[in-house]
């Protein structure tokens, strides 16, 4: 499947936005993903990671920034 670069960046920026909002320090996300899942089999750091592998195969770098640039029109 091909997808074009401007949705490709899209994307990317939200799995990026996803994986900082699962980051949050206070805890409360980790809890109720926990009862969601309702095993320890994974937490939120498994979930951030993969979202990271996303980003980077839809060509975001390691840093969050995207190699195709911001300004695909």
């Amino acid at each position: 499947m091909r997808l074009a670069a401007a949705d490709a960046l899209e994307l990317g920026q939200l799995l990026d936005f996803l994986a900082d909002w699962l980051a949050r320090p206070d805890g409360r996300l980790d809890d109720a993903y926990a009862e969601f899942v309702g095993h320890d089999a994974a937490d939120l750091t498994d979930v951030r990671d993969a979202l990271a592998r996303y980003a980077f195969l839809l060509g975001a770098d390691d840093e969050g920034r995207h190699l195709f640039g911001d300004d695909l029109g």
